[in-house]
């Protein structure tokens, strides 16, 4: 439902039974993760920070998956902008024990969006230096980094300083690839929405309808993939 912006759907869907999969369920904080998901794109700020005041980050949790939702959800709201206060501290400070770890691309790009959205540049370059070590490993790893983490943190970085042209490519050059790395669909689209955002924030409208465009095709009833089309035809409008 999320994948298909069935956005009322999925959160009758999955209120309709909190208590089947939130009592002693380790998918507990990525199930309501899906839910606060459904609120971001309807424009529910205040609902989706609820939630992660809630059951996503309320505990301040240093289990990694739970680490790389609350990642993923503010990274998601720093994209559009929104005021997320000194929430990313919190989360910045869970990745801080395992930022020089390198033995999984996909948990160093959640990393790095910690680092980003606190400003820590010290400890993002520390997870750089530690993905170059461990491209040099053999592993799977060491091809997941090369392929796709390696990029991906870069463009995140790239991101943080105002550099959206070089987002925008680095992106680009790993988002047909980018499943090689893990993650799930739902997940994974934290990098085409940070594609979107590069795009219109680069000025490089034609880029910025063509992926508003496909988005819009594959979730027609969403108001964030309207919201980047209106965006698109503003600029193009504007140049």
């Amino acid at each position: 439902m999320e994948m298909q912006g069935r956005q009322r759907e999925g959160i009758a869907w999955m209120t309709g039974n909190t208590e089947g999969w939130s009592r002693d369920n380790f998918f507990a904080v990525h199930n309501w993760w899906h839910v606060a998901l459904y609120h971001l794109d309807l424009g529910s700020t205040e609902e989706a920070l609820k939630l992660f005041d809630g059951p996503i980050y309320g505990a301040k949790s240093r289990v990694v998956l739970e680490m790389i939702d609350a990642s993923a959800m503010l990274w998601r709201m720093h994209l559009r902008g929104i005021d997320v206060g000194d929430r990313w501290q919190a989360v910045a400070d869970a990745w801080e024990p395992i930022k020089n770890a390198g033995n999984y691309a996909f948990n160093d790009a959640h990393a790095a969006m910690a680092f980003v959205g606190a400003g820590r540049k010290q400890s993002l370059a520390q997870v750089i230096e530690a993905q170059t070590d461990a491209m040099q490993r053999d592993g799977d790893n060491a091809i997941f980094t090369r392929k796709v983490g390696h990029p991906v943190v870069l463009a995140i970085k790239a991101f943080g300083d105002g550099n959206y042209a070089e987002t925008l490519w680095r992106l680009r050059e790993v988002r047909n690839i980018a499943h090689r790395f893990g993650g799930s669909h739902a997940q994974r689209d934290v990098l085409d929405l940070t594609l979107i955002e590069a795009a219109l924030r680069a000025g490089q409208h034609s880029i910025a309808t063509a992926l508003a465009s496909e988005r819009l095709a594959t979730r027609p009833k969403s108001p964030l993939a309207r919201l980047f089309m209106k965006r698109a035809a503003e600029m193009k409008a504007a140049a």
